[in-house]
């Protein structure tokens, strides 16, 4: 096993970069240069500083959506606060300079409700607000002062995005495809709303996706233009007439997905059609409208392509349009590689072909020649610079987690968070030789906190290939102590336990409690390559269990504080799947388990499960054409193999992995006379987020830890 050097996380990207030769276009950028996830590195226990607790973490505030105005001077951003006692959140949104230490600036209209806020070119703020009874796209001064009620329409405005010049705007409504116009709609609404019976009818599928049950509403875009006075004007034109799917795409989707075309005249947006096949398709192409008319005529961009493309995004000049896209049709978990449109000719080609990463979030430099983009790479989440002329791709951040960022004209605002930091605004300007400074504390109780150093490991897993794992010593560490550990397992399968922040698995929390973590990311884990993310697919049960006992093996190898024999494992989703499997395959190794909304039956997930691309790619097609693909690691199989005590946690809303496959986890451990308890959370879908319910979560996952293993000796 190779432990890996700690470094400081202040180091800038051109330090790293001078420690070694980094190839322009690489196979694995970076990994011989940023060798660990230890931000936390640096955060020892201090006299007085207590250790970091999940009580501490769910209070926290969260920050996000930083957007920078078009003169490049300030930025404003969301800051959401938790009331526990409330069981509720609320957000405001905040604006800071970038040059300078002027403190950020609370925006008055927070206190009516603000969201989503957008820079127009003519330096306002847009921003989406209930205060008028429904959310609407509202404008402000850049200061927040004198706010305009932007569109009155009869419905909520789910997602909007301004054109070039601010003088339109395209949202997305839900409406009834099959109506004629928004009062329809509003009108079939109200009648489902007051109906007596409460039968729910279905022709085709999706029945329910996520966690909530389809309502036959689709989600449609619709123009309106934007007076002098800040008023939309005119009927709203309804863009996508005719087309059977939703934009943005369901759950999770949001104005990522359509952009106004640069002189305003058109919308190209991303979008699957629904038909008969929209639960096992992941057919999203983009699509052009034909000027900005309700006549129902859309040109198909990427028509070739029957896998995933999405996030146009126009060059400054409106010659070029990129976008991300997917070679393989159904699986989720491919490579965005990234493409360039010519506008002119409809020319499209590759760059940065030989990039081994995936890329997201691509914004334009103001010239036209660099792409950036975010994308995971051996446990970070880095932002790189693409060279559109040539394909040169260059890291731009270090160590950390980036989940946003936009464009000054001198540099890069960008959100990060680590291990032991949850997330703040940071600059970086395109030199790259300075530190980068930072722009936000919105939790500065943390500065009282104590955080376990973490530090990254590799070693040699299944087929000899180098794995990457991370171990993090107990918040109150002390030297020659053994202590208790807990062995978390991530889900996806094709994600990652890396170098970032989060507030439902927090590896932090636990070593705030007194245990060392220890991590795998495991073959099928992203941010290593895509052969190593396709490693796992129809291998859920042989080459990341060998990757977990390896790695598991070597942890305790080099770190002696490591009580091997005083160990708990823990995951969700794939990662609760994992530990069903376990259970049956690796029965004599652990203490206790949790396995929150984990996969007990993967033959059932086959039919149950409503995103069925994943299964049937994951498992080798249907369950009648392939059912030796769904029963070769089914932990079903070998429930006469379980002994160890297990925790079973299932929301009643996960319609991804659905409640009987929990309930069938509780079942056969009671069954088989094990130490088991099972909490479902009827208001919750596959994560845990009211605060109460995280709060409840959180005690008794502790709690079943405290109850089987020893304190550190």
């Amino acid at each position: 096993m190779r432990r890996l050097p700690l470094l400081l996380s202040s180091l800038s990207a051109a330090a790293l970069l001078s420690a070694a030769a980094l190839p322009a276009v690489a196979e694995a950028p970076m990994a011989a240069v940023v060798t660990t996830a230890t931000t936390a590195a640096a955060a020892v226990v201090h006299e007085g500083h207590e250790p970091f607790t999940y009580q501490d973490l769910i209070g926290l505030n969260r920050l996000g959506d930083p957007r920078v105005s078009p003169d490049g001077r300030r930025v404003v951003y969301s800051v959401t606060a938790t009331d526990v006692a409330a069981n509720s959140r609320s957000g405001s949104l905040y604006v800071r300079d970038v040059a300078g230490d002027a403190e950020p600036v609370r925006l008055a209209i927070s206190d009516g409700g603000a969201n989503t806020a957008r820079w127009g070119a003519d330096g306002r703020l847009y921003f989406l607000s209930g205060r008028s009874g429904s959310s609407q796209v509202w404008r402000a001064e850049a200061d927040g002062a004198n706010p305009v009620q932007v569109t009155d329409l009869p419905t909520d405005v789910n997602a909007y995005r301004l054109s070039p010049a601010a003088d339109r705007v395209v949202v997305s409504l839900a409406v009834y495809p099959d109506c004629d116009d928004l009062t329809c709609s509003v009108d079939r609404a109200k009648a489902e709303s007051e109906r007596k019976s409460t039968g729910m009818t279905f022709d085709r599928m999706f029945v329910r996706h996520w966690d909530t049950w389809n309502d036959h509403t689709q989600n449609h875009l619709f123009v309106q233009d934007i007076g002098p006075d800040g008023h939309a004007a005119g009927d709203p034109v309804w863009v996508t007439r005719g087309f059977d799917g939703d934009n943005p795409s369901k759950p999770f989707g949001d104005e990522s997905e359509f952009t106004f075309a640069p002189d305003g005249g058109s919308i190209v947006f991303s979008a699957r059609v629904a038909g008969q096949s929209e639960p096992w398709s992941t057919n999203f192409d983009l699509y052009q409208t034909d000027g900005i008319s309700d006549d129902g005529a859309f040109v198909n961009l990427t028509e070739g392509n029957h896998a995933w493309d999405t996030g146009p995004v126009f060059s400054p000049d409106g010659r070029t349009l990129a976008y991300r896209a997917m070679a393989r049709p159904g699986f989720e978990a491919d490579k965005f590689a990234v493409f360039l449109r010519d506008v002119a000719t409809g020319q499209t080609r590759q760059i940065a072909a030989n990039w081994d990463r995936s890329a997201d979030s691509l914004q334009w430099s103001a010239d036209g020649a660099t792409l950036y983009a975010t994308a995971g790479d051996v446990g970070q989440t880095r932002i790189f610079a693409i060279d559109t002329r040539n394909g040169v791709v260059t890291p731009v951040t270090g160590e950390g987690h980036v989940s946003a960022f936009d464009l000054t004209p001198t540099g890069i605002v960008y959100a990060r968070d680590a291990l032991d930091a949850p997330s703040d605004l940071y600059f970086k300007t395109y030199r790259g030789r300075e530190m980068p400074r930072r722009l936000t504390d919105v939790n500065p109780s943390l500065d009282d906190k104590a955080f376990g150093e973490a530090e990254q490991f590799t070693f040699d897993g299944w087929n000899g290939e180098t794995v990457h794992g991370y171990v993090i010593k107990p918040a109150d560490y002390v030297e020659g102590r053994k202590y208790p550990v807990a062995f978390l397992i991530h889900g996806g399968p094709q994600g990652s336990f890396g170098n970032s922040w989060s507030y439902r698995w927090n590896p932090s929390t636990y070593a705030g409690a007194g245990y060392a973590v220890v991590m795998i990311d495991f073959h099928g884990s992203t941010g290593y390559g895509q052969a190593f993310t396709d490693s796992i697919s129809q291998h859920w049960g042989d080459r990341p269990l060998e990757d977990l006992q390896k790695g598991w093996a070597a942890a305790q190898s080099q770190y002696s504080f490591l009580d091997g024999d005083n160990a708990c494992a823990l995951g969700a989703s794939y990662g609760g799947y994992m530990i069903n499997w376990i259970a049956g395959n690796w029965p004599d190794e652990f203490k206790c388990m949790v396995n929150h909304d984990g996969v007990f039956d993967t033959f059932g997930m086959g039919y149950a499960s409503e995103e069925l691309w994943f299964t049937e790619w994951e498992y080798g097609g249907t369950p009648w054409e392939n059912p030796r693909g769904y029963q070769e690691f089914n932990p079903a199989n070998h429930v006469d193999r379980w002994k160890t005590p297990m925790l079973v946690v299932q929301g009643d809303r996960d319609y991804r992995i659905p409640t009987a496959q929990g309930l069938s986890t509780f079942t056969a451990l009671q069954r088989r006379g094990i130490e088991s308890r099972l909490i479902v959370f009827p208001d919750e879908n596959h994560w845990v987020l009211k605060p109460q319910n995280s709060l409840q979560w959180h005690n008794e996952v502790f709690d079943w830890l405290a109850d089987h293993l020893k304190s550190a000796d």
